[in-house]
């Protein structure tokens, strides 16, 4: 995965653990705070939503903490996308 140029990992909070089931999705933040969102509510995390739960289950954080990835799947989430969400209304 490409990272922006304007990135500054350094300063960028990582997941450091996740949560995940047919409804929602929650990670945990190196800063403590958690992400958390119904998967019914995110168009883009709907190969997630459809997932069996064997497949839900098998995921791994990327070096870095930058995202959590599902090998399963062969597809992932960035943290600073989730974080970039507009909280649904």
């Amino acid at each position: 995965m490409a990272t922006s140029p304007t990135s500054h990992p350094e300063t960028e909070v990582q997941a450091v653990g996740a949560d995940v089931n047919a409804d929602r999705l929650r990670i945990d933040l190196s800063d403590g705070r958690s992400i958390e969102v119904r998967l019914s509510e995110v168009p883009w995390l709907r190969w997630l939503r459809e997932a069996s739960d064997e497949q839900r289950s098998h995921w791994a954080i990327e070096p870095g903490g930058f995202a959590i990835y599902w090998e399963d799947l062969d597809d992932g989430v960035e943290v600073r996308h989730l974080l970039g969400l507009t909280p649904v209304a």
